[in-house]
């Protein structure tokens, strides 16, 4: 088991009391940008299944994280879903999925945690269908200089414990081969959503 599973494997002990504050405030955001996944969904970074109740009813749903302890909590979420919602161990940066077998893949504050952000969503390119769709809420690092300074000050101390708070996801969606159709900020530009084709 590497470093990075363990890492989070002891984060999950208190990872819905860390986050809980999280549903509240960006619940409502979430719960939109869910609506627009369709099809066959790979959900990434499950953690303890927090965001379950946040998609629709009806969904066919597969919810991957490296974790076995995050999955453990996940599990049990999984099975209050009214709808189909499969639980897998996997990593986003080696998929076993054939290509193009997702219809939507959904991110929520999933890249600040994959260890190379590029090669995580070079494989979700390689899965998803050519009309697929990418819908991400991510923190990322602001684009103003001083917080931007804050982030990476703050991130060497974080990611000992939990996320890299500093990263650029929409730079590595467009490295990974995707375009970018939609970003908007919820709060500044720390906390965003992101929709992606593959191209």
């Amino acid at each position: 088991m590497s470093d990075h599973v363990k890492k989070w494997d002891k984060a999950s002990k208190s990872f819905d009391k860390f986050t809980g504050g999280d549903k509240r405030r960006y619940g409502k955001f979430k719960r939109e940008l869910f609506a627009k996944a369709s099809g066959k969904i790979m959900l990434v970074a499950a953690g303890t299944g927090q965001d379950f109740i946040l998609f629709p009813p009806g969904l066919d749903i597969t919810a991957i994280d490296f974790s076995p302890k995050m999955l453990e909590k996940a599990r049990e979420r999984a099975a209050l879903y009214n709808g189909s919602l499969k639980v897998a161990q996997a990593d986003v940066q080696q998929l076993e999925y054939p290509e193009q077998t997702f219809d939507t893949v959904v991110t929520s504050c999933t890249f600040c945690s994959v260890p190379d952000p590029v090669k995580g969503f070079m494989e979700i390119h390689r899965v998803l269908k050519p009309d697929g769709k990418l819908l991400m809420f991510e923190h990322v690092r602001p684009q103003n200089f001083l917080l931007g300074l804050m982030m990476d000050i703050s991130t060497t101390v974080a990611k000992r414990f939990g996320p890299e708070i500093n990263r650029r996801t929409g730079e590595n969606v467009r490295k990974a081969g995707f375009k970018l159709t939609r970003e908007f900020n919820i709060y500044l530009d720390m906390v965003k959503l992101y929709e992606a084709v593959p191209v």
